[in-house]
């Protein structure tokens, strides 16, 4: 049997799912079935149970009208929105967006031309990907400088974690040429910040002020 589905995805625990409920009732008079999730569309490697359920029933023809609040709800990469498009397209589920009120234009022409568009919009989708990867390689070389002592934003604030105080590689070597072990090191040497407050260095930072100092020796 096949359903309309109301896809509600909140990125924070904070974020109120009623009012994205409440705004697509507005652009849907069909009995509907709400799957609700609290997670990002953006990152890559997170895992969206309830979307990929969604997903699978598409892919089963159970689903023919999928309504979501805004299309970030779906996905913020535009490549991967394209995607979800043409699968979409290809097992018969309708998109609709509350925030995108012209799908309701392009979901309402008639046959043929209503493939001819939505092919459009698949098509655009993409090159917006496209164009998002490209600008925002482009703002990140013109952001960043490259000197031998580093790297550096354009505002010449350097990248990366900063060097330990001096002070604090001394102690680690002297109570390295003691003969203590790492963690013995570890145990005994603290760092501090702006603030005075002492924290102890990590195992793998000793083991990394060794080896660095250990090729200064020998180079």
């Amino acid at each position: 049997m096949t359903k309309v589905i109301f896809y509600i995805r909140c990125s924070t625990l904070e974020q109120e799912p009623d009012l994205q409920i409440n705004d697509i009732k507005t652009i849907c008079e069909l009995p509907f079935e709400i799957y609700k999730e609290n997670q990002s569309a953006w990152a890559e490697n997170v895992v969206r149970p309830v979307f990929s359920s969604i997903v699978s029933l598409i892919k089963k023809r159970k689903v023919t009208d999928l309504y979501v609040w805004d299309l970030d709800r779906i996905y913020r990469n535009r490549k991967r929105l394209q995607e979800f498009f043409i699968l979409c397209k290809t097992y018969d589920c309708k998109v609709h967006s509350y925030r995108q009120n012209w799908l309701e234009d392009i979901n309402s022409i008639p046959a043929p031309f209503n493939e001819i568009v939505f092919d459009l919009l698949i098509n655009i989708t993409g090159w917006m990907g496209q164009d998002e990867s490209q600008k925002k390689s482009e703002r990140v070389r013109m952001a960043v400088k490259k000197r031998n002592n580093g790297t550096f934003s354009y505002k010449g604030n350097k990248w990366g974690r900063k060097a330990l105080p001096k002070q604090t590689i001394d102690r680690v070597l002297e109570f390295h040429q003691q003969g203590k072990s790492i963690r013995e090191i570890a145990s005994l040497v603290k760092i501090y910040d702006k603030n005075n407050n002492g924290k102890q260095i990590s195992k793998s930072a000793v083991h990394k002020i060794l080896v660095e100092n250990s090729t200064e020796k020998d180079s």
